[in-house]
Parts: structure tokens; C-alpha cells; sequence
């Protein structure tokens, strides 16, 4: 078996995966382990995919940093020693390069060597190009410099291309080359002044990590709130913080249009040329560059699917390939194709996708030994309304399950229950000048968790507990006796039970 990123001679394998992200990598992986099968994983630019270069990766090493500094000007004995002193860009930045290992001699400007030779381990070939379905369990791999190879599989082919930035049709934005979520991640030069086009996850995590370098940040969102998914007191308090930090947040604001004179492809994470005008709503601000982050769109059109009778598969769901609660795709006869990870379009996350690569993996393994495939091991569940997620902003989002509108929306009975992460011990501790909040939805038909949010620095471990007890719905008396330890900031558990049984 090569080890060097070319595929074993053999044309023919039990699994067939397009796209090398943690969900393909997975994916492929849970589907021949412990056997003699054998898997193939087509990738046209880096094993490993996004997460590990231009996404998960390198934003959370550009936001770590800033945690840091920021607790430490909130602690007294501390404090003292970093005053109002800058995060050192230089050493942040070869931080971040060091992480999504960063050479300037391979393509991409990344080394994915370590991946590869990772996949080799695992029994799993790699062939480099891009991957087309071409009939039933066939392949088609068109490598850099034209030439193409066919591969069949036996039992399975894995469709897991993911998205890719989406650039709204506004007038003259796509001619000012904007930064995309790649370029704002792998920043080689810090923009003086920053125009954040979106509200979201990816607008709010960037902006704080710019205006952390020291940026001057303006987010324009369309939305009346930051982080409209989630429950309403998260994307408040997340504007409050940023306005102190000076971070310019303007809200119901759609973008008119953009103007720059001497736009310039320069590369991904330098300036893209000249000044930038964004007008919205009647106003306008200059700025050095401008970051669409406006939401992603599926990598679905140019995949084959028109080959194996696909061809209007994704016309209903805006590009997004629709498959069942074993990863299989709607409409594909023979159970032999599956979709995960952002291509399929239920959670756009990392975690997830792996999650919905385990299940497929074993979905594919448990059908190859003619094993039954279905069961707990074989069903996605979490995909319906038990989705966690952080968002690295300042403060920290940390969410599981549904918002209450979800809730109630979905016909639930509920009521909800809050708290002042402030008045824990546990983060009195961690830092000065806390703020923070959490509030539960509970069933209340069935007096269980459906939902948590928590807002405050450092919560990020705290979603972990909340989604057991959403998908072990574990009634609430059973909670009373989940005892957290002193003094963490897991008390919340304790504050939020003691609040709904002692209203006053």
C-alpha cells in the first residue's frame, strides 16, 4: 500500500468515498475496520478538508489566544502583569500555521502528509483529484493534470464534498474579491479596517478574533439579532460585549451594494487591493477589506448524480442531497450510495458530519457481513433537534437541543428556566466582572430536557453534560441527584433545578 498519497494499483474497492474531511476520513474508516474490505477516499485538494486547514482549526487557534489575554485582565494578580497590553500577531499567527501544519512549498500553502499517512495506517488508500459519479457504485477521478482513473465499488460509495462560501448577488460584491471564510482564517495581513457581511456563527467568531489583532471590525447583519438561531438573550449579550470592545454592530442592515476600484487577486489571507465602499441601508463605510460570511452552499452540482438518476435530487432542497436516518440517499436504489456532512445538509458541523460518518461506516459494514442495519449503532438521531454547538465568540455560546420557539413551534408543552452564570461560585472564581447566562426548555408532558443554552466565557464544557441529558432524557428528578461538583461553574445544574422547583 503506497504511503505517499497515490492510490494502491487496484481500480476496484468494497467503499468508495468522495472527499477526505472527517466525515469521508470516518466514514471510510468505520467501514472496513477490523476486516479485509478495503477504501479508497478521492480528494481534490487536502486530506483532512476544512476543519483542518481553513475552518474549526485554525479559527479556534486565532480565538484561543484572545480567551486567554481577556481572562487574564479580568484577574486581579494577574491583571497587573498584561495591562492593556496587545496579543503579540506575529506569534499568534505562526501559532495558527503551526496547527494546520503551514507550508509554503505544498499546494494549498499545507502539508496534509500526517493525514495521509494516518489513512494508509487505517487501510485506506487516497487517491488526489476530483471525484464524479459515473453509474451505479462507479467513480470517476480527474486528477490536476487532466488524466482520469475509474474506481468501482463493491458495496458502497460515500458522497462527502461539503459547502463552500456562499457570495450573495449583491451588486459589485463578487467583482471586489471579498475574503471568504478561507482567506479570514488563514489572514496573513491584518486589515486596518474590516467590513463583516453576516450575523452568524462564522460573522461573530471572526470578528472577534480580528478585532482581537486589532482590527477595527464593522459587522453588518441582516438579521435584528447576532446569532438569530439561537434563543435571543445569546446574540444579546454577544452585542453588548462587542460594542464594549469596540466592534461596530449594525442589524436589519441588508448591503446595497460594494464598491472597489482596484480590486486584486493577491492571494488567500492578503488584502485583495484597494479601499472598500459597502453601502447599506442608506449609509456606507470604507474599509481595507470587506468578509462575505453570509452562509455556505452545497458542493452538489458538479458530483454525477444525473449519471445514477439523481439529476433533480437536490432541486427542493436548495442543493442540499436528502438522505434517510441510515445516511442513505433518498431516491438512489440498491443501498448503495450515502451522503454526510454538510452535502446532506442537516447540521453544518463538524462533529456532526463525523457523528453521521460513524453511522454510515457501520451502516456499510453491517450490510456488506449481511448483518441487520438498523438499530441505535445505524440511526441518526441526534441530526433531529439534539444538535450541540459552541461558538468561540466573546463571551462564549454554547448550545444543545431546541430554542423554546423551536419547541413550541415543534407542539411541545414547555416552560423555560433561567440563571445568572454570574452568581456561581465556580465563575466568581474564574475571573472579575462574570457575565453570563443559561436557561433550560423543558417538556414539561414529560418533564425532561429539550433544550440548554449557556452564554458566558468558558462554557464551552458545559453543553457536553446537557446533550446527555437531552438524548438520555433524564427526567429532572433523576438531575436533582446529578450532584456538581464544588465550586465549578457546573453548579448552573443545581441553580436551574433549584429555580424550577423553588420559583420564589
Amino acid at each position: 500500500m503506497s504511503t505517499n498519497g497515490n492510490a494502491a494499483p487496484t481500480d476496484t474497492y468494497d467503499v468508495v468515498v468522495i472527499g477526505g474531511g472527517p466525515p469521508g476520513e470516518n466514514a471510510a474508516q468505520y467501514a472496513i475496520q477490523g476486516t479485509d474490505r478495503t477504501a479508497v477516499i478521492v480528494e481534490k485538494e487536502l486530506v483532512g478538508g476544512e476543519c483542518s486547514y481553513w475552518a474549526c482549526m485554525p479559527s479556534k487557534a486565532l480565538l484561543r489566544p484572545w480567551e486567554v489575554l481577556d481572562n487574564a485582565r479580568h484577574l486581579p494578580g494577574v491583571q497587573s502583569l498584561v495591562g492593556d497590553k496587545p496579543l503579540d500577531v506575529r506569534a499568534v499567527l505562526a501559532r495558527r500555521d503551526s496547527i494546520t501544519s503551514v507550508d509554503s512549498g505544498k499546494p494549498f500553502g499545507h502539508d496534509d502528509g500526517s493525514q495521509v499517512r494516518w489513512a494508509n495506517g487505517a487501510h485506506i488508500d487516497v487517491v488526489r483529484g476530483t471525484g464524479r459519479l459515473a453509474g451505479e457504485r462507479t467513480v470517476t477521478v480527474t486528477a490536476a493534470d487532466g488524466t482520469e482513473r475509474t474506481l468501482h465499488a463493491r458495496h458502497a460509495v460515500v458522497l462527502a464534498t461539503g459547502t463552500t462560501a456562499a457570495v450573495p448577488p449583491v451588486p459589485g460584491l463578487r467583482e471586489a474579491l471579498p475574503w471568504t471564510s478561507r482567506d479570514v482564517t488563514n489572514l496573513h495581513q491584518v486589515p486596518g479596517r474590516i467590513a463583516v457581511i453576516g450575523g452568524g456563527v462564522v460573522a461573530c467568531e471572526a470578528a472577534t478574533w480580528l478585532r482581537a489583532l486589532g482590527a477595527e471590525v464593522t459587522i453588518i447583519g441582516s438579521a435584528p439579532r447576532l446569532l438569530a438561531r439561537n434563543e435571543p438573550f445569546a446574540g444579546d449579550l454577544v452585542a453588548q460585549r462587542f460594542s464594549e470592545l469596540g466592534i461596530d454592530v449594525r442589524l436589519g442592515a441588508s448591503v446595497d451594494a460594494v464598491e472597489r476600484p482596484a480590486p486584486e487577486d493577491t492571494g488567500v489571507g492578503h488584502l485583495h487591493g484597494g479601499p472598500v465602499t459597502v453601502r447599506f441601508g442608506g449609509d456606507s463605510v470604507e474599509v481595507d477589506e470587506v468578509l462575505i460570511a453570509a452562509g455556505r452552499i452545497p458542493a452538489s452540482s458538479d458530483i454525477g448524480l444525473d449519471t445514477v438518476g439523481l439529476a433533480d435530487a437536490t432541486a427542493d432542497s436548495k442543493g442540499y442531497l436528502p438522505v434517510d436516518d441510515q445516511l442513505a440517499v433518498v431516491g438512489a436504489t440498491g443501498q448503495w450510495l450515502y451522503a454526510i456532512g454538510d452535502l446532506n445538509g442537516r447540521a453544518l458541523l463538524t462533529h456532526m458530519g463525523k457523528y453521521q460518518a460513524r453511522i454510515a461506516g457501520t451502516v456499510i459494514a453491517a450490510r456488506a457481513e449481511g448483518r441487520p442495519s438498523t438499530g441505535p449503532w445505524c440511526t441518526d438521531r441526534a441530526d433531529h433537534g439534539i444538535v450541540p454547538q459552541v461558538t468561540f465568540t466573546d463571551p462564549q455560546v454554547g448550545s444543545v437541543g431546541h430554542t423554546e420557539k423551536e419547541a413550541r413551534d415543534a407542539g411541545l408543552d414547555v416552560e423555560t428556566v433561567e440563571y445568572d452564570m454570574a452568581s456561581l461560585s465556580g465563575t466568581y472564581l474564574q475571573r472579575d466582572d462574570y457575565r453570563g447566562r443559561a436557561q433550560i426548555v423543558i417538556d414539561t408532558q414529560r418533564d425532561v430536557l429539550v433544550g440548554a443554552t449557556f452564554v458566558g466565557p468558558e462554557i464551552a464544557d458545559l453543553v457536553h453534560a446537557a446533550t446527555v441529558a437531552i438524548v438520555g432524557e433524564v427526567p429532572l428528578p433523576t438531575l436533582w441527584h446529578a450532584v456538581p461538583s464544588y465550586p465549578t461553574p457546573s453548579e448552573i445544574w443545581l441553580r436551574l433545578l433549584e429555580t424550577r422547583y423553588n420559583p420564589s
